[in-house]
């Protein structure tokens, strides 16, 4: 059985404190603002380069209490204000009933900057202890019992748009899960429908990436809730794939951003899916052809940059 807190009236929201390992809270703000207007740029970014949010939406953010539902409710609220657009936001977080949850945290969090919200209890968390043997990988059954729950929630508040926390990282990695594990060329992609058709799901953050939610979170000092389910478990592949992508970081810039790049420059003709191209119909015309056997070529542009140069989107400060 499930309870809520009824949606609260939006107000002006508080001034956050920002924090300062460098001991000059001048130099900190200086940064935090410099970082929060990147993040704002990325995010809008996305919104426009994928249709995301249009004029009139109502928008459910899930907040998990984690960093990077913090950084995505906090920029769409920033980016509400200066949107020529009008659309709302709504807060909902899931309580899972994990012992020692904090349940304050939250709505004193979004009570005092005034975001409308709700809180939905429902003990997903026994739920998952009871079926999942211990040891064994929890995320599959706990990501669909909170899906279930929040497109329940969804249609209760009559939200257009379900916006969700992944980020740059979380969808690189699900592509590497999927490509050497499941044998498929997928990701999170920055738009989708829910398998019943009544819910549209958005990812704000797809260009973030995560290293500059955790030091947007720690300059806006975010209440960190920690997770004892997913979160927990040292044996995930996920955990695995996203250490790789870190070291790949380290040892040979550029080329994160460059496979993140390739996710939006598919050429279908070019790869074994016959549902995609229909190979049996392919014959010699006579004529030159831009995608032909040219394209497997190394690409000419490839040898006019330094492959360690980023990409311009995800340039450094």
């Amino acid at each position: 059985m499930s309870t809520s807190i009824s949606i609260r009236p939006s107000s002006t929201p508080a001034p956050v404190r920002r924090t300062s390992s460098a001991g000059d809270p001048r130099r900190a703000d200086f940064e935090a603002n410099k970082l929060r207007k990147r993040l704002r740029r990325l995010v809008g970014q996305a919104i426009g380069d994928f249709g995301l949010i249009e004029g009139g939406d109502r928008v459910m953010v899930c907040v998990s209490g984690g960093k990077d539902s913090y950084g995505l409710l906090d920029i769409l609220l920033s980016l509400k204000a200066r949107a020529p657009l009008s659309f709302e936001i709504i807060a909902v977080n899931l309580d899972q009933k994990q012992p020692g949850f904090p349940a304050d945290v939250l709505p004193r969090f979004l009570g005092e900057r005034g975001v409308p919200f709700r809180i939905e209890e429902q003990d997903t968390y026994s739920v998952v202890k009871r079926v999942i043997p211990d040891g064994a990988t929890m995320c599959s059954l706990c990501s669909r019992l909170r899906r279930g729950v929040l497109y329940r929630v969804a249609t209760e508040i009559g939200a257009t748009k379900i916006a969700l926390g992944h980020h740059r990282d979380d969808i690189l990695a699900t592509f590497f899960l999927n490509l050497f594990f499941g044998g498929k060329l997928k990701t999170m992609p920055p738009k989708l429908v829910s398998d019943d058709g009544r819910h549209v799901v958005i990812r704000p953050l797809a260009y973030v990436r995560e290293r500059d939610l955790a030091r947007y979170a720690e300059a806006m000092a975010f209440p960190i809730i920690p997770c004892n389910l997913c979160g927990s478990q040292e044996n995930l592949q996920r955990k695995h794939v996203a250490a790789m992508l870190r070291e790949w970081e380290k040892k040979y810039p550029g080329r994160v951003e460059t496979v993140f790049n390739s996710l939006g420059n598919v050429v279908s003709t070019h790869l074994l899916d016959r549902t995609l191209h229909d190979f049996t119909a392919v014959r010699s015309t006579g004529a030159p052809v831009a995608d032909g056997d040219l394209a497997c070529d190394a690409d000419p542009a490839l040898s006019l940059r330094d492959a360690t140069v980023p990409i311009a989107a995800f340039d450094a400060d």
